[in-house]
């Protein structure tokens, strides 16, 4: 039996022919407490959802449900207009519009709907698409990368190896590596100019990495790792940086929640990535020593190793992004502290008194420790954790993370 029917019933508002939107309602049924309802509609893993269920229904906190009184959710409800979710919110933003799809097709997997929106022509908008500054990261768009234009005139370069250290034309500015969406890179500015990044996301052909558990989805560490790397690098192109992708796949930049696992990653030209974990580790560290020299050869001092990753842990221990330097590194040290207090500035700027617990240590990695330029290791969250997998899963999470990365390695 559908858990709609279990617990509660719906009532929806008769909309106007408007964008305006009017809010769910639901009827509390005997056991049905807050949390428990917010949960079902899968506004739970948002803190600010908490909040604007109070504010709505002029709640305190921790108050109880009476049985059989109507309250308002968290969620508005728009006609859809059978041709776009943009057109029918009024919001032309692409990403946002996925977001609310995966919202609600969730919600029909769940059978906490009854029918695809598509059907029935009912839009569901959660309030944290647009509100929640925590778990969806929402910068100010003057902050996000990639927003700046610059005319195309063509260049398709396969390898990024390809990109000078100083990109000053627009002759280089499409890479297919970043799939059809995102292969043209605006340049910003110069702010990286002159340095080499070897980019590493975790993992990758036959190692998945941890694998987490969503709605029925696995989530694989690699795939993640891959996608937040790709934004890392295309964000540094952008502010005239070099970066090298040492693991490489042809999926390119995907904005959706659940990021389909394969084992067709392959290592900087094209090497297969090895089984044995030893030898997959030494090929990466290989590769980018043999790169640093040809580099530090041209007279590039300024060359650092960035590895991401997505942690494994009790799946009630939620963690902050956090980051590992090699010890004595003392340069891996200093770059590992600037991204640390990058992520530290923008929480306190967007999410004011939710606090930052993310750390900065030293640790005996091989990547930090075979690998001649200085290096830092950055693990996303736990991937087991609800909460830290909403920081993964969103794709407008994932780009925020690059971006705010990327900041932190401005000097």
């Amino acid at each position: 039996m559908p858990l709609k029917q279990l617990f509660f019933t719906l009532s929806l508002l008769v909309l106007t022919s408007t964008l305006a939107a009017e809010h769910l309602l639901v009827t509390a049924q005997k056991g049905d407490g807050i949390y428990a309802v917010l949960r079902r509609y899968q506004l739970l893993d948002y803190s600010c959802n908490l909040e604007e269920f109070y504010r709505l229904n002029s709640l305190k906190p921790n108050a109880n449900l009476l049985v059989g009184r109507t309250y308002k959710l968290p969620i508005e409800v728009v006609n859809y207009n059978g041709k776009s979710i943009r057109s029918s919110t009024g919001n032309e933003d692409f990403t946002r519009a996925l977001n609310i799809q995966y919202y609600n097709e969730e919600l029909l997997e769940l059978e906490v709907r009854s029918k695809d929106f598509r059907e029935d022509k009912i839009l569901y908008v959660p309030y944290h698409i647009d509100n929640c500054y925590e778990e969806n990261l929402k910068a100010a768009p003057e902050e996000i990368v990639g927003t700046g234009e610059i005319a195309k005139t063509g260049g398709n370069p396969d390898s990024l190896a390809q990109v000078p250290s100083q990109v000053t034309t627009s002759a280089y500015r499409t890479f297919n590596i970043f799939g059809e969406k995102y292969a043209y890179v605006p340049k910003m500015d110069d702010k990286l100019a002159g340095r080499i990044f070897y980019v590493v996301s975790g993992h990758g052909g036959p190692d998945p990495g941890t694998i987490g558990k969503r709605s029925g989805h696995h989530l694989h560490e690699d795939e993640y790792a891959y996608d937040v790397a790709l934004r890392v690098t295309r964000n540094i192109l952008a502010h005239g940086g070099t970066p090298y992708m040492i693991i490489r796949d042809t999926d390119g930049i995907r904005d959706e929640r659940y990021l389909k696992g394969d084992k067709d990653e392959t290592a900087w030209g094209g090497q297969p990535i090895p089984y044995q974990q030893k030898a997959r580790l030494g090929q990466r560290s290989t590769i980018i020593n043999k790169l640093y020299d040809e580099n530090l050869a041209k007279g590039i001092t300024d060359q650092t190793m960035l590895a991401i990753h997505v942690d494994s842990r009790q799946k009630n221990k939620t963690i902050d992004l956090f980051f590992y330097h090699f010890e004595g590194d003392l340069v891996g040290a200093k770059q590992a502290e600037r991204m640390h207090t990058m992520i530290k500035t923008q929480y306190d700027r967007v999410r004011k008194g939710r606090g930052y617990t993310g750390t900065v240590g030293a640790r005996d990695l091989w990547v930090l420790r075979e690998t001649k330029p200085s290096g830092v290791f950055i693990e996303l969250g736990n991937i087991t954790n609800p909460s830290d997998q909403v920081r993964i899963v969103e794709p407008s999470n994932r780009q925020l993370i690059a971006d705010w990365l990327v900041m932190g390695l401005f000097k």
